[in-house]
C-alpha cells in the first residue's frame, strides 16, 4: 500500500461483512433503510459519506461487518446506486465482488406507490413489476397502471 493509500484510508478494515463502495454522495443513508440496517441491528457499521471521487463527483461508502448481501438485497440497491460496487470480505480480502444489475423490470421489490392500483387491491394476488423506462435520470413506471414512480416512495414501499 502506497503512502497516498494510507493516507487516504479513513475506516479501519473489517474481517468479514460487506463494503459497499461507489454510492452516490448524501445516498448511504437510505440504501441503510433500503437494506433494513440501523436501529437495533448488532453488526457494526462503518460509514463514510461525501468522500471525493474519480468515477463521481463525491460518493459514500458503507462497510457492514459480519453480513453478506443476497441477490435480493442487490436488486434493492440497484434502485438508488446502480453503479455501486458490493464486496464481500472474509478473513480481511475480498473474497468475492457482485454485480449491481438494473434490468429493465423489477418483480417483487417494490410495491407501486398510486393507491389505486390493481396491485393495491388484496384480491388481485399479482406480482408487483415496475419497468425501468429511462436510467439517467432513473424513469421507474408501474407495469399495470403506468404511474411514475419516485425514488423515495418506492423506499417506503419495498417489499
Amino acid at each position: 500500500m502506497s503512502v497516498n493509500e494510507q493516507s487516504m484510508r479513513r475506516v479501519t478494515a473489517i474481517r468479514n461483512g460487506t463494503v459497499i463502495d461507489h454510492v452516490p454522495g448524501g445516498m448511504s443513508l437510505t440504501v441503510l433503510k433500503m437494506l433494513g440496517i440501523g436501529g437495533v441491528m448488532s453488526n457494526p457499521v462503518s460509514l463514510l459519506m461525501n468522500v471525493p471521487s474519480k468515477k463521481l463527483v463525491s460518493k459514500d461508502i458503507i462497510k457492514v461487518e459480519d453480513r453478506e448481501l443476497n441477490q435480493n438485497e442487490l436488486d434493492r440497491l440497484a434502485l438508488v446506486a446502480p453503479e455501486a460496487s458490493v464486496s464481500i470480505i472474509r478473513a480481511y480480502s475480498v473474497a468475492e465482488k457482485l454485480t449491481i444489475n438494473l434490468s429493465d423490470e423489477m418483480v417483487n421489490v417494490a410495491r407501486c406507490a398510486f393507491s389505486n392500483c390493481i396491485t393495491s387491491n388484496s384480491r388481485e394476488p399479482l406480482p408487483h413489476r415496475l419497468l425501468i423506462m429511462g436510467r439517467d435520470p432513473l424513469e421507474i413506471r408501474c407495469h399495470y397502471c403506468g404511474k411514475l414512480q419516485e425514488i423515495n416512495d418506492l423506499v417506503e414501499r419495498l417489499i
